[in-house]
């Protein structure tokens, strides 16, 4: 119970991290293209690290141990892939919200926004915040999984989590707050996006745990996986590049992925 305990927690702590980035919107005077941009294709190279480093090698390894280094490769690459395609679907499933990149880059258009634009800023940031909560879901269960799996791994999944949250909740953020000149509402839309991270640990808890064994802990953990790298590449650094230039996103990316690397060295000694 205390393993499942520790678990739920790093969950809820990752979740709640996309109300840092709804913080940040209460606090920042002057909003920053290139600070988000940075901040998203950052988030994407840690994913995309702790990824194919840690979850995918650990995944395979737990798979060749109960079938064998073929059959164990043939089913963690299967499960990798299976996520990829499982998040797909979901995103698809979500409409996506007019863009307005042009308001938040430019100060002095923002000051004067009319009722159209406002609304379909306002439309962005709540289908952002589905969007966001829809994908926290797995995110969720990734971390809570991990943290059974592994409690070393589970804390490092849940910071790889937490940081990509905060540049999330700043997504959420930051079209509601010009839409409806309340930074409140922009602070709790953030926030609440985030909360279903432990929901998704809610349903590992009573689903993966109570229903299936350790086999299928190892398929989740690679499926999860897959989870990661394609939110990373096909919404973390799309939106990235949106905001800032090639150059920028890069140093971003690689940036993430290097001090992601140095954490897990630092991790293992």
């Amino acid at each position: 119970m205390n393993e499942v305990l520790y678990a739920f927690l790093l969950t809820l702590i990752a979740g709640l991290f996309t109300a840092i980035g709804g913080l940040i919107t209460l606090f920042q005077k002057k909003d920053n293209a290139n600070f988000l941009a940075l901040a998203l294709s950052f988030s994407a190279g840690v994913m995309v690290y702790v990824s194919f480093v840690e979850i995918f090698t650990k995944a395979l390894y737990d798979l060749e141990e109960l079938y064998g280094p073929e059959t164990g490769l043939a089913v963690t690459t299967i499960a990798f892939f299976g996520g990829i395609l499982f998040i797909a679907i979901i995103m698809k499933l979500v409409p996506e919200g007019e863009d307005n990149i042009a308001e938040f880059k430019d100060p002095e258009a923002r000051k004067n926004l009319t009722e159209k634009e406002r609304k379909s800023l306002r439309r962005m940031g709540i289908m952002t915040a589905l969007a966001i909560a829809i994908h926290n879901f797995p995110e969720g269960l990734v971390t809570f999984v991990g943290a059974l799996q592994d409690p070393a791994l589970g804390a490092t999944i849940a910071a790889a989590i937490a940081i990509h949250n905060i540049p999330e909740g700043i997504a959420v953020a930051v079209p509601i707050k010009y839409a409806t000149g309340s930074k409140v509402k922009a602070f709790w839309a953030a926030a609440l996006s985030g909360l279903t991270e432990p929901l998704g640990a809610l349903v590992g808890y009573f689903l993966i745990l109570q229903w299936l064994g350790d086999n299928m802990l190892g398929i989740v953990f690679a499926s999860v996986g897959g989870i990661m790298v394609y939110i990373s590449i096909a919404e973390l650094l799309p939106t990235a590049h949106k905001y800032g230039d090639n150059f920028k996103v890069t140093v971003g990316f690689f940036a993430g992925m290097f001090i992601m690397a140095v954490s897990l060295i630092l991790l293992n000694f």
